[in-house]
């Protein structure tokens, strides 16, 4: 058996690790990859955005004292994985973590919705951490080292969520569940551990645009505890998922739901 250290505060500590996090631009991703330097760690940032936000994230991981680099790219494309993966190690080092966050939301009636809009988004939902997860699971098994993967899902992977029509955002965040823990245990022999955290209803630039007012309020009034979460607090659990804290932690899949699915 594995020997366990006692020493708590020390089993979050990443110091000395390297990990890459897709949807680094902004939201829940951008916010990971921010704790994740506070926690000791370098980051490689990854998003297709062209706004600053990767240069926001990484203005943020220089004053922590961390290094990061920012690389623009596209989680459809396996090939544009591999490279990043690649320019990871070559800046940063050996990589042994990371954190897909890269996704897409959008609504429409499943009698109405167009083959491309359901597509698209199953593109990048699910394929796209698919291609993340093999990039990066290819560089840990080369090490030899193993290493740890966090997957952003939902709890709409879990439950249904009342009012909004979204079948094929259910369907990707179910199958996001599904296929982690799949890959949890193609790998459990090889110390690489996957697990997901499944968000509530949180408050992202999405869910707070000023059209939103009324469907924001209906999210707080359904969860249990009565208000949205905020991205900071995707951080503790993704840390935690990521650190020896976890270490007997894998194909888990973290609700951090306000309570949600508890009703």
């Amino acid at each position: 058996m594995a020997e366990v250290s006692l020493n708590a505060p020390a089993l979050f500590d990443l110091s000395g690790r390297v990990a890459l996090v897709t949807g680094a631009g902004s939201g829940i991703g951008q916010r990971i990859a921010m704790g994740l330097a506070q926690s000791g760690a370098d980051v490689a940032l990854l998003d297709r955005r062209s706004d600053d936000g990767l240069a926001q994230t990484a203005e943020f991981i220089a004053r922590t004292g961390r290094r990061s680099v920012q690389i623009a790219a596209d989680v459809t494309s396996g090939e544009a994985l591999t490279d990043a993966v690649a320019r990871t190690e070559a800046d940063l080092g050996p990589l042994g973590m990371s954190v897909n966050a890269a996704g897409i939301a959008n609504a429409n009636a499943c009698e109405d919705m167009p083959e491309d809009q359901y597509q698209t988004l199953m593109d990048i939902n699910m394929k796209g951490i698919w291609l993340s997860c093999r990039a990066q699971a290819r560089a840990m098994l080369a090490h030899g080292k193993g290493g740890s993967i966090v997957n952003i899902a939902s709890m709409s992977g879990v439950i249904v969520n009342k009012g909004l029509k979204q079948v094929h955002y259910n369907a990707s965040k179910a199958g996001v569940i599904h296929m982690s823990k799949s890959m949890a245990m193609e790998w459990v022999d090889r110390g690489i551990r996957v697990n997901t955290i499944s968000p509530g209803y949180t408050a992202t630039p999405m869910n707070t645009r000023p059209e939103m007012v009324h469907q924001t309020k209906a999210f707080e009034e359904q969860t249990p505890m009565q208000r949205m979460a905020d991205v900071n607090e995707m951080v503790g659990p993704a840390i935690f998922l990521l650190s020896d804290a976890a270490s007997y932690c894998t194909g888990v899949d973290l609700l951090v739901d306000g309570g949600f699915c508890c009703w």
